[in-house]
């Protein structure tokens, strides 16, 4: 059985129980960070697929119905394709936390992630053998889909209760990956599918963002070399890092806040140098998310590392 680490796996709950115990969140306050969530989500889903659109190219095309010149038609479809799929995970999370899980539900995600791009094959399972390129794993053949498909829907039913939503989120992300059902669509249907499971949770929408996707793929690739514990973590920090940005926007003014800062700045006033800050941060011993290319934390997360370090002496 796989496990998140101990450490990461309390440091999540403790945050995600911090956020309810806010609840009611302000509603305005609540629908403009859901709103910037759902442009990154686009934007970066995409990206890591190749599409050209810029993040603030990706809002203009979702929001205010701007066409970018210069921009294929097909990226400009994948943002709007996109953004649908998002609005039917949130309408579908909102009407029942608790929905179970399903083949239909996952192929109709992907038929609003490609409906404009591949009408033909929109939420319809390949029937052909597919090649990733870049590495050397080797899908399933096309006739064994359906029924991994099946087996996969099943094994969510069995461990939904016995893994950790994140630890499960992963793992379902990891196997449609695996699996590989569509021809086209696979990656951004399977982070839907995440965070379908990671919204039941109670947890915001998770990102993967598009500068650790070298990073995304190269722990996609240990699992496939049966060591999926990297893959968890990577996915616990995306986790942590919506939870996070959450936490900072929507704590009320009369709790403590934490500000967030740059590692390289955050050494500055320790004695460790913002390299080494860094490595805590990647392993996931030092509470910290990227804002863009660049990992930042507080000086509360390092105090905090700092006891358990001194605690385990």
């Amino acid at each position: 059985m796989i496990y998140l680490d101990k450490k990461i796996k309390e440091r999540l709950e403790k945050k995600l129980h911090k956020l309810n115990s806010y609840r009611p969140l302000p509603k305005t306050a609540l629908q403009k960070i859901k709103e910037r969530f759902e442009v990154e989500m686009t934007y970066n889903s995409n990206a890591i697929e190749g599409n050209s659109l810029t993040l603030k190219e990706t809002y203009l095309v979702i929001n205010e119905g701007i066409t970018i010149k210069g921009k294929p038609l097909k990226d400009h479809l994948e943002a709007k394709n996109h953004k649908e799929a998002l609005d039917y995970l949130y309408e579908l999370i909102a009407h029942d936390k608790r929905n179970t899980i399903s083949e239909r539900l996952i192929r109709s995600l992907h038929q609003l992630v490609v409906q404009d791009v591949d009408k033909e094959w929109a939420g319809k399972y390949r029937n052909s053998s597919v090649f990733i390129g870049g590495t050397d794993y080797k899908p399933p053949e096309a006739i064994n889909v359906p029924i991994l498909m099946a087996d996969l829907v099943s094994w969510i039913g069995k461990n939904r209760n016995k893994l950790d939503p994140v630890e499960l989120a992963a793992m379902v992300h990891y196997k449609i990956v695996a699996i590989h059902p569509f021809f086209d669509g696979n990656g951004r249907t399977a982070r839907l599918m995440m965070n379908v499971i990671l919204l039941q949770a109670g947890y915001p929408l998770s990102i993967v963002l598009k500068n650790d996707r070298k990073k995304y793929y190269e722990a996609l690739s240990k699992a496939d070399k049966q060591n999926p514990e990297s893959f968890i973590q990577f996915i616990a920090q995306s986790v942590e890092r919506s939870l996070d940005i959450y936490l900072e926007t929507l704590t009320p003014s009369s709790q403590s806040k934490e500000k967030s800062i740059p590692l390289s700045i955050l050494s500055k006033s320790t004695g460790f140098s913002s390299k080494y800050l860094n490595l805590l941060a990647r392993a996931g011993k030092l509470e910290a998310h990227k804002e863009g290319r660049i990992w930042v934390s507080s000086k509360e997360a390092l105090n905090r590392y700092l006891k358990n370090r001194e605690r385990k002496r």
